[in-house]
């Protein structure tokens, strides 16, 4: 190989321009990988093989772009009037706004202007869609456009629908799977253009995009990003993305007539409801030139519901067609096929503005869509059916004016549509932000307080959606990095599209096999209320409602009210069903949605192979499962008052419409807290706080009390108190305290156990060291001294030094002492020299007897050091069978260790006349033990001699008061029987 063959890598770096992106990042990597080849033999066979590969993928693109089909535009689409100056905007700017109403034709003609530029070749041009079905259809209309078949040079990829090839240059998507490929593909390296169209609908998918897209054009500069939008409030993309271009199209309309036919008038007094007013809506437009109709509906149920009721009309030459996204394809398809006579389409606002419905003359439109909204007072994630705003009603109305001049009915006033706001809300500002928060960080898109969304959600809201989904158990934080974690509970809640409360009861439900009632109970939580009660009927209303109740739970009324309505709904036809629930005092239309959902629910729920219980559950399992949606939500009675103390100290009463509200509960948990002239708590149930521990484990607070050795556990026992957001759910459990505090059950144990010998053990050192503390114990009580035995720290220590640090209970001891006294049996053995203090062993057994001798009799002695008490002094045990052999002469003189102390009180206690005559007294009491032999005479005859030969003076028998002394010098007897068991304790000795 010549120096000229060789290949370098800087000219293998210039090739990589000419591949298509993921190509290019591949092969980069790659060449940067080779270049740490040291040896250059090795690394220039690396990069001819590498040479190889890079013309095969420049092969390709070569490929691809002969490909390309031909690009025309139809004449007549007010797009392609703009088409010069969108190219221009595209090719000079890395973003662009393009403004236009729906059926200018820029969701089919932006990717052909894009693909004429050269887009499309090195990467895909990513076109997303809010909805599965418009992703669908555009791709098939571009498809048929470019006169190539979908799939190929046009695909689409849905949820379980990818209709994309290597040859692929438009890709129509979701943007919810644009999302998801963010995890995967972080700088988005298959598309070298993203078209996010319908950016007006403000959903979270395109907020999410938006923001994404803004942190990632710096760091792909030569993607180009086009955000297409309906002529609503354009301005506020542009100034997200820099100041943008701005490209408007005019939209190609005719006239359209609007007129006004509120459902019912002020100064009707008839039940006209929606579907009559449908009818006449349709019989007055059947009266105008032929053309179809296009009605708006809130939901699918309402669609099927409105069709069948039409059908009945038995309407002439009139085809009655339902379009919504769950459609299958066929029948979606026959919306956009030719055909003869009038036809009627129901459609939600999926036809609002992804979709064009060709042939529409007139539109019908009640004023009404389903809005998902976050209620902060409930905490749930609601599907109200709600008025639409000013501008989704004239992107209803201009759905008539495509084709000739329309006629657009409005089921409301023009007050009411004036009343109206001008925007919907973009559904950052509507949804609950736990949501938002838990499918970020499934994402893995960051902080969202630091997310560039078009419009920041308050950071009160963030930290209330954050403090939710620990509540739920879906998070964890890093206070320190402000970040979040995702559970593995998280991970699964992520999957579930609806509000993450209910979603976790779902969840929890497939433990406690109760699927079934929680989906019916979560599907009555996202609407309102369907049980209607009128001012004027709230009696009537109420015995209708009251056959529904359950006596301790709200919430399987829902349940008891479903059932009822699935068996009536079965028997009856469609209007007369409509009848019952009006006698019922129930909003048809509220039932229906509630149907509705439920629908969805299960369809997703069975996507995720959780089993439906067929057989009822029981209620402890139903509402353990709601429990944990609803952890905040708990509350405790005063008992007092009809009052309950909930989470966090809020304060609240039972609702009363709730079957509770007359015979309320222990403990209670409620869907939702409503606060009017005071605190409510609605839709509630009775329940066991032993139920919240094992649910709650996340959030439980334990505190504890009074932690104390007990004897019959051998460990240290304390009180703990389980609290969650303030509330008691255990007060007082006695709980082993050594996990809690091992470093003081350890001390409680050597203190307790070993020091005090508060243990029943079969450890020899145990009992031996006992026995040599009873002895040096018996010496104090002899000596009545508290200052012989050493003090209780010195045995402390003692245990402390030789004691491992893990041992905290008598279980963990004996594990311990098994292995230790193999080596070292004497390691926590006394010494009888270690408990004495200095100068203890003055104490003599002849001072201080074990015995009393009398005669041949042998009589044992104890003693007490406790003033007070019965025994306290020396008492003399007599065995019952001697009893009769004691004689009473002797014990007047005490033993000798007390008998100076003895004769000092019986001096002190004479008449003072008397006793100055032997002052100071324990002179006297010393000369006269110094004269005598003890227990010769009877103690009173000698100390009576012996101190009138000392002065003189004569003492009478009655000058002695022998109460006078303290009760410890006076003997006390005790008969006992042949097992040393007390019969009976006698006086104290008297003279």
């Amino acid at each position: 190989m010549t120096e000229q063959q060789k290949l370098t890598f800087t000219a293998l770096q210039q090739r990589l321009d000419s591949l298509m992106l993921r190509d290019r990042l591949r092969f980069s990597r790659r060449l940067h990988g080779v270049k740490k080849v040291k040896n250059p033999d090795a690394q220039q066979a690396i990069f001819q093989e590498m040479a190889k590969e890079i013309d095969q993928a420049a092969g390709k693109v070569l490929l691809r772009e002969a490909a390309r089909p031909e690009i025309t535009y139809p004449d007549n689409l007010p797009v392609s009037q703009k088409k010069q100056d969108i190219l221009e905007a595209i090719r000079d700017h890395q973003v662009v706004i393009v403004a236009g109403e729906t059926g200018s034709g820029k969701t089919t003609q932006l990717p052909k202007i894009c693909m004429e530029l050269g887009r499309g070749i090195k990467g895909l041009i990513g076109h997303t869609q809010p909805r599965r079905l418009a992703a669908r259809t555009v791709a098939n209309r571009i498809a048929e456009e470019l006169k190539t078949e979908p799939g190929g040079c046009i695909g689409y990829k849905v949820r379980f629908s990818d209709h994309v090839s290597d040859n692929t240059m438009v890709k129509l998507m979701t943007d919810g799977i644009l999302l998801a490929e963010i995890q995967q593909d972080r700088l988005l390296m298959q598309y070298d253009t993203i078209i996010i169209d319908e950016a007006h609908e403000r959903s979270l998918n395109i907020d999410f995009l938006l923001g994404y897209l803004k942190e990632l054009l710096p760091r792909r500069p030569d993607l180009k990003i086009i955000i297409t939008s309906a002529t609503i409030d354009p301005e506020r993309f542009s100034r997200h993305f820099n100041n943008a271009p701005i490209i408007e199209v005019s939209g190609r309309t005719y006239p359209v007539e609007v007129r006004y036919r509120p459902i019912v008038e002020e100064a009707d007094d008839t039940e006209r409801d929606q579907l009559q007013a449908i009818f006449d809506a349709v019989d007055e437009l059947s009266q105008e030139s032929p053309g179809d109709i296009l009605i708006f509906m809130s939901g699918e149920r309402e669609i099927r519901d409105t069709a069948d009721a039409l059908n009945k009309l038995n309407l002439r030459h009139t085809e009655i067609l339902p379009l919504y996204a769950r459609l299958s394809n066929s029948e979606q398809n026959r919306v956009f096929q030719s055909h003869s006579g009038r036809r009627i389409v129901l459609a939600t606002n999926v036809a609002e503005t992804s979709l064009t419905v060709p042939g529409i003359k007139y539109v019908i439109d009640p004023g009404t869509a389903r809005i998902s909204r976050y209620s902060y007072r409930t905490k749930v994630q609601r599907l109200p059916i709600e008025p639409i705003s000013q501008a989704s009603a004239n992107q209803r109305k201009g759905r008539c004016g495509r084709v000739s001049e329309g006629i657009c009915i409005r089921l409301y006033s023009e007050d009411d549509f004036l009343s109206r706001p001008e925007f919907t809300d973009p559904e950052i500002l509507r949804t609950n932000l736990a949501s938002v928060i838990l499918q970020m960080t499934a994402l893995g898109l960051g902080d969202i307080a630091a997310f560039p969304f078009v419009e920041a959600p308050d950071k009160r809201n963030i930290q209330d959606g954050v403090r939710l989904l620990e509540e739920l158990g879906a998070i964890t934080t890093d206070e320190q990095a402000s970040a979040y974690k995702l559970t593995p509970l998280g991970r699964q809640l992520s999957q579930l599209p609806v509000d993450p409360r209910l979603a976790r009861m779902v969840l929890e439900a497939q433990k406690h096999g109760c699927v079934r009632e929680a989906m019916i109970i979560t599907s009555a939580l996202s609407i309102q209320d369907p049980r209607e009660r009128p001012m004027d009927k709230q009696q009537a209303s109420d015995e209708k409602h009251r056959r529904f109740h359950d006596k301790e739970s709200d919430f399987l009324a829902f349940v008891n009210l479903w059932n009822y309505l699935g068996e009536q709904q079965k028997a009856l036809s469609s209007n007369a069903f409509r009848r019952l629930c009006r006698t019922d005092y129930l909003n048809y239309l509220r039932v229906r949605e509630w149907q509705d959902i439920y629908t969805q629910l299960r369809q997703v729920v069975k996507e995720l192979g959780i089993p439906v219980n067929s057989e009822p559950a029981e209620y402890r399992e139903i509402h353990i499962a709601l429990l944990t949606g609803l952890l905040s939500h708990i509350g405790m009675k005063d008992a007092d008052k009809q009052e309950y103390t909930g989470a966090r100290n809020a304060r609240f009463s039972i609702f009363p419409g709730s079957g509770l509200f007359k015979k309320p509960p222990k403990w209670v948990m409620v869907a939702e807290l409503v606060e009017t002239s005071r605190l409510w708590g609605r839709i509630a149930a009775r329940i066991d706080p032993e139920w919240v521990e094992p649910v709650a484990q996340h959030l439980i607070k334990r505190t504890y009390s009074e932690p104390h050795w007990e004897r019959a556990q051998g460990a240290v026992m304390a009180t703990e108190k389980v609290t969650v957001y303030g509330l008691p759910i255990v007060a007082a459990r006695k709980v082993n305290y050594s996990q809690i505090d091992p470093a003081l059950c350890r001390e409680l144990f050597i203190r307790h156990a070993l020091v005090e010998g508060d243990w029943q053990t079969r450890h020899t050192f145990f009992r031996e060291n006992l026995k040599l503390r009873a002895e040096v114990e018996e010496l104090e009580h002899k000596s009545r001294r508290r200052d012989i035995l050493v003090d209780d720290e010195t045995l402390f220590e003692f245990y402390d030094q030789r004691i491992s640090h893990d041992v905290i209970s008598a279980r963990h001891f004996d594990s311990w002492w098994k292995k230790v006294s193999r080596e070292t049996p004497d390691l926590l053995n006394f010494e009888k020299s270690m408990l004495i203090k200095e100068g203890a062993e003055k104490i003599s057994k002849l001072d201080y007897p074990n015995f009393w001798h009398q005669g041949n009799l042998k009589l044992r002695l104890s003693y007490q050091f406790e003033p007070g008490a019965d025994a306290d002094g020396v008492t003399v045990h007599i065995p019952l069978p001697l009893l009769n052999q004691v004689e009473e002469s002797g014990f007047e003189w005490q033993i000798p260790g007390l008998r100076r102390e003895l004769v000092i009180a019986l001096i002190k206690s004479l008449p003072k006349p008397v006793r100055r005559n032997f002052v100071p007294a324990p002179n006297y009491a010393e000369a006269f033990l110094g004269r005598v032999k003890p227990l010769e005479l009877p103690l009173l005859d000698s100390l009576e001699r012996e101190l009138r030969r000392m002065t003189g003076v004569t003492v009478d028998r009655e000058d002695w008061h022998w109460d006078q002394v303290p009760d410890h010098l006076k003997i006390t007897f005790r008969v006992v029987d042949d097992k040393n068991k007390k019969l009976k304790k006698g006086a104290r000795y008297k003279i």
